[in-house]
């Protein structure tokens, strides 16, 4: 259950349709990961036999999320030896992520395969389309969960072949708030955001731009018919995500694409270097 809106079973969810059961080869979800909670002045784990009184609403979301950082370390962990660049993009719905993927497909023609790991509560209409713009694509529908989480990543990779793989690309589900507290083991965080949105997105979502290394407005060839106002949101991300870089551009028209471009192919050539993507 996400600890941030209260929506389904993370459980029940199925990669290319088929349902999760148990663990995966990948992320060995039946090893043991101690949890240890503190509560009337000392630490433990639950291996105890003492009385507990109190309740452990707060230790729960506290507990949910510290699985969840270490499945997305050992994600992280796998796909730097298979030394793939893992990018985890990220928007409202209808923003343009899935057109965004297709540019990146064809910009690369070839070139460094691409996998995708698509997030939806249903259908796998995203995962089809990559996959006839020349990726490999693995659909992952969650039902009524409103984000991915390390464990769903893990099991969609076992899908992937990464003898073909340099670029992984994990289309989150569409929600600019839940995702934001979920690492999947990235390497770059990327927050879309369109010009048909508006200027205030960053303020009134500021979680997920905090938590983005890029910033993508995209859209901009339609701006100026939706009265989209630049300054306003430029300063906005600014106020909100100073660590952020930002591109503008089209993924429709590829106006604007080749500074995001060499951003990426920066980061991609860094997957050499010890310390991984800048």
């Amino acid at each position: 259950m996400c600890q941030e809106c209260g929506c389904g079973k993370a459980a029940e969810y199925a990669v290319d349709g088929v349902p999760q059961k148990g663990g995966s080869r990948l992320v060995r979800l039946d090893a043991p990961i101690p949890i240890t909670h503190t509560h009337d002045g000392h630490e433990h784990t639950h291996e105890h036999d003492h009385e507990h009184p109190h309740t452990h609403a707060l230790d729960l979301q506290v507990g949910v999320l510290d699985k969840n950082a270490r499945l997305a370390e050992r994600n992280r962990g796998y796909f730097h030896g298979k030394d793939v660049l893992a990018v985890n993009v990220l928007s409202s719905p209808g923003s343009g992520k899935t057109a965004l993927i297709e540019r990146m497909i064809a910009e690369l023609d070839g070139k460094r395969g691409v996998g995708v790991i698509v997030g939806d509560l249903e259908t796998d209409n995203d995962a089809q389309r990559l996959r006839r713009a020349g990726a490999q694509a693995v659909q992952v529908t969650t039902g009524t969960v409103c984000h991915l989480d390390a464990e769903m990543v893990a099991r969609a990779a076992e899908k992937l072949d990464f003898a073909d793989v340099g670029l992984l690309l994990i289309e989150n589900v569409g929600n600019l708030v839940c995702p934001a507290a979920y690492d999947l083991g990235e390497d770059l965080r990327a927050v879309l955001l369109s010009v048909t949105e508006g200027e205030d997105k960053p303020l009134k979502y500021p979680t997920i731009f905090k938590s983005a290394h890029v910033v993508i407005v995209n859209k901009i060839d339609i701006a100026e018919a939706v009265g989209f106002q630049r300054e306003l949101a430029l300063d906005n991300i600014r106020r909100v995500a100073p660590q952020a870089a930002i591109f503008e551009l089209s993924a429709r028209t590829g106006e604007g694409i080749d500074a995001w471009w060499e951003y990426l192919e920066r980061c991609l050539r860094s997957m050499d270097e010890p310390h991984g993507a800048p």
